[in-house]
């Protein structure tokens, strides 16, 4: 497939995303495929000014109905790449420039304009923000969150433990039976890491969940990162911190204003992004 990749500066074609890769396409196993891959959200507003108090007053007194308006936002542009079995790979830009939207389409929780993703097995999307209930108790949560992943009673009596000492979240008291909404954000954010790092996954995408960890379960995160990278699939993982990302992946997406600007080994591309920051 014709997926090349403009770099929106210079306007050079990269080539390929088998060129990119390296690597004879028959000693790997794909395991994610974008194939131009566009995503416009559609935000439905109202007309009268971009939300002013003069323009919020003068409808007030004028007594008119606001005009509904639609904007469209052009989130992901024309990305394509494939990933492989058995890679770390990390997504960087500045905010707002696609890489959670990217991550939602792949995990099919984000439906794409026009291009395809195709993926093997079901992908998992893990984020901050993953759903834990914040009035139950972490131990409930733990269960809760294990079944929902698709293990099974046993299983999650089997691993239960091991994500709680691995969440860390008990070193200071019995935290593990209290409501999550006593949890702080960093137990709440280890808590959903350790529930979903203790299944294998055939692509497992994180999206920020490890930035509010300290540094032992960082350190935790990237080893079991090691893990399911030999025992599963694919890793994609989404950072602000540009450290973790370093230590952590093989090989790195750079997505800027929702294009695909460079695909690499870690060390190019990020040096290269920490150059164009500096500029």
């Amino acid at each position: 497939m014709a997926d090349t990749t403009t770099d929106t500066t210079t306007g050079t074609t990269t080539g390929t995303t088998a060129d990119r890769v390296h690597a004879p396409a028959d000693t790997r196993v794909p395991t994610v495929i974008a194939d131009n891959v566009h995503i416009t959200y559609k935000i439905v507003g109202t007309g009268g000014g971009r939300g002013s108090a003069t323009a919020a007053l003068s409808r007030i007194f004028n007594r008119k109905k606001p005009k509904p308006g639609i904007r469209e936002v052009r989130a992901v542009r024309g990305v394509s790449f494939i990933a492989y079995k058995g890679e770390a790979i990390g997504l960087i830009g500045t905010n707002g420039s696609g890489k959670s939207t990217l991550l939602s389409a792949i995990a099919g929780l984000q439906p794409v304009e026009s291009g395809r993703i195709f993926s093997h097995g079901q992908p998992s999307l893990l984020g901050v923000n993953a759903a834990l209930m914040n009035d139950l108790t972490g131990e409930r949560n733990v269960i809760l969150g294990g079944l929902a992943m698709g293990m099974s009673k046993q299983q999650v009596q089997e691993r239960y433990q091991g994500i709680v000492d691995f969440s860390g979240i008990n070193e200071k008291g019995d935290f593990i039976s209290l409501p999550m909404r006593t949890y702080s954000s960093g137990m709440g954010a280890r808590l959903r890491f350790s529930i979903a790092a203790a299944k294998d996954h055939d692509v497992l995408m994180i999206d920020e969940a490890l930035a509010t960890g300290d540094a032992a379960f960082q350190r935790r995160s990237q080893r079991r990162i090691e893990e399911l990278r030999k025992t599963a699939g694919t890793v994609f993982l989404v950072s602000h911190g540009i450290g973790t990302i370093r230590e952590t992946c093989d090989r790195v997406l750079w997505l800027e204003h929702g294009v695909l600007r460079m695909d690499g080994p870690t060390k190019e591309v990020c040096d290269a992004y920490e150059e164009f920051g500096r500029q």
